[in-house]
């Protein structure tokens, strides 16, 4: 039982010195890379950058003790700090003591969230979050967190979580565009497309070997950070109106402990789940991924406890809501982590940098923070996925067009919440139409199909009904209508089987209409029989008196019952 929700204990008996060195070179190189995002993340949901740092350490830790991943790296990511920059701000004011404390709050829910449906094994749920919906969340989302930086890359002030607010705050404030800041934003920007671009390749040409070219080509926004932040402190920038990150205070994260306000709790309730099941989605995606390159795997719902522990540290040490990075997690793989250690190890340098190093990002202008932060989430704009949707189904893209339109016209919460209601929607009436089909044999073998597909044999006495998906109480009316249907049409039908090779499961209220089937075909003088029952569907209708009413039989096969019913009982 501790070993479940203790992973570390199945994995540190066997950590030895070669992955003790794996994992450290990994830690070291992860610290030097997230702590331009950290401190991007935290100003991107409004708040100081030094809570991008904080929640970059304990979190770590927790992770490391409860996380089931070798290789994911927990930490401030963009669209989690897009969404909780959408809910505070709905609380309180952005830099006020009231915004830092909701913070906490919102941090405090997602990781009781989290913890609790994992210790419920409820991973299942978030199935409720169809690919098509989230790749229209976070295109969008990677579209209004872009919009959101312009305010920066141009030194002017912007406000809003739409991108039509967005844009007429940018309009009205274009003239007093700052061109320092317009520069030092515009260049970085330029700077990181062409490394994230050409910067591997432009590497390579100078015969350094594939990997560490790509590593360097990665620490292109290192590079745009130590570049402009000596440029600023250089030429007085700051001075000149340049904003800059300014005073970081130096120290381990403090203790805080969360307030209780009742309506400030019910208030971020939603936002907190919302938060919850995007990172989660985000972080289990990325670990089954790379966990299958290693063939290795990882547990969903031990991964939920993993981060909602991570959540729980962010709330109790001046955090912000965490979940597991998409380019972090990918510079940990590839530095060649091996454990989740390589996390302790980069929340311990992370440690050590707001010990003694955060006077030198004083000068660190903003500006190359929004830089760094819209480059990142062009990855985000899922372009991809989008033309294939609309290709391969036109309702599942009409659901993800809706949660498009409005993560960009009314903001994130309603963007996911109509997706999601959309996509059940969706479901629950496809489902509803459940696909059935008449079939007849093929000449000479066992095999059945369609009627109107293939050349059958068939006879007209006996009808053979294929259904084709399980049956629940969406879809229990519909099939009572098409036997009823399928019986008035057909005045010489003396047998209807009905084939459930593809059901899976039969609720109450299915096994209601399955009743009333039986009652009213034997009225009509018509007999019900079932063919290809699974196993599990037949032990559930053992429980009930259905079996000892049907007027038919249950047959093992479609073959066995075609042989026991094709002749009409008077030419026996």
């Amino acid at each position: 039982m501790l070993k479940r929700y203790l992973p570390i204990i199945t994995w540190l008996p066997h950590y030895t010195r070669r992955l003790a060195g794996a994992d450290l070179l990994a830690g070291v190189i992860v610290t030097v890379m997230v702590i331009p995002q950290s401190l991007a993340y935290a100003i991107l949901a409004g708040l100081p950058a030094v809570v991008g740092l904080y929640a970059s350490i304990l979190p770590l830790l927790l992770y490391t003790l409860l996380g089931t991943s070798s290789t994911l790296a927990v930490g401030p990511v963009a669209i989690i700090a897009l969404m909780t920059g959408a809910a505070l701000s709905n609380v309180a004011a952005p830099g006020s003591p009231e915004y830092l404390e909701a913070a906490l709050v919102l941090s405090l829910l997602s990781g009781a969230i989290l913890t609790l449906m994992g210790l419920l094994r409820m991973g299942f749920f978030v199935n409720f979050l169809s690919h098509p919906v989230i790749a229209g969340f976070l295109s969008a989302s990677g579209i209004l967190i872009a919009a959101s930086q312009a305010a920066h890359l141009l030194g002017i002030e912007a406000s809003g979580h739409t991108v039509m607010a967005l844009g007429l705050s940018l309009v009205e404030n274009l003239a007093e565009s700052h061109w320092p800041t317009v520069a030092i934003g515009a260049g970085s920007l330029v700077f990181l497309i062409a490394v994230r671009k050409a910067g591997k390749q432009a590497l390579m040409a100078l015969h350094l070997p594939p990997a560490l070219a790509d590593l360097l080509a990665r620490a292109g926004p290192v590079a745009a950070v130590v570049v402009t932040t000596l440029v600023t402190w250089q030429f007085g920038l700051a001075e000149q109106g340049v904003a800059v990150v300014g005073e970081i205070p130096r120290g381990l994260p403090p203790l805080t402990l969360p307030g209780f306000d009742a309506s400030l709790w019910s208030t971020l309730l939603m936002p907190a789940f919302l938060i919850s099941m995007v990172g989660f989605v985000e972080s289990v995606s990325m670990g089954q991924m790379l966990a299958a390159k290693r063939r290795q795997r990882i547990s969903p719902n031990q991964e939920m406890i993993g981060l909602g522990g991570a959540n729980l540290a962010a709330a109790f040490t001046a955090g912000m809501p965490v979940t597991g990075g998409l380019s972090r997690t990918v510079i940990n793989f590839e530095s060649g982590a091996q454990t989740p250690m390589a996390g302790l190890f980069a929340a311990i340098g992370i440690g050590l940098v707001t010990l003694a190093l955060t006077p030198w990002l004083y000068h660190l202008p903003i500006a190359t923070l929004a830089a760094t932060i819209s480059v990142a989430v062009l990855t985000l704009v899922d372009t991809a996925t989008i033309r294939q949707t609309w290709r391969y189904s036109r309702s599942d893209f009409s659901a993800l067009a809706i949660t498009i339109l409005l993560t960009l016209l009314e903001g994130v919460e309603a963007g996911i919440i109509s997706g999601v209601l959309l996509s059940i929607a969706l479901f629950l009436y496809r489902t509803s139409r459940p696909h059935s089909v008449l079939v007849g044999r093929i000449d000479g073998t066992e095999h059945f199909r369609n009627v109107k597909r293939h050349e059958t044999e068939t006879v007209s006495h006996l009808a053979m009904l294929r259904i084709d998906m399980s049956l629940y109480f969406a879809n229990a009316r519909y099939l009572e209508d098409t036997v009823y249907t399928l019986v008035a049409s057909r005045p010489e039908l003396e047998h209807v089987v009905l084939i459930c090779s593809a059901v899976n499961l039969i609720d109450a209220s299915a096994l209601g209409s399955l009743d009333a089937i039986n009652a009213r075909l034997k009225d009509s003088g018509v007999t019900l029989h079932l063919a290809e029952v699974k196993g599990p569907v037949m032990d559930r209708l053992k429980h009930s008196d259905f079996l000892d009413d049907l007027s038919g039989r249950v047959f093992l096969s479609t073959y066995a019952a075609w042989q026991e019913l094709k002749r009409p009982p008077d030419t026996d």
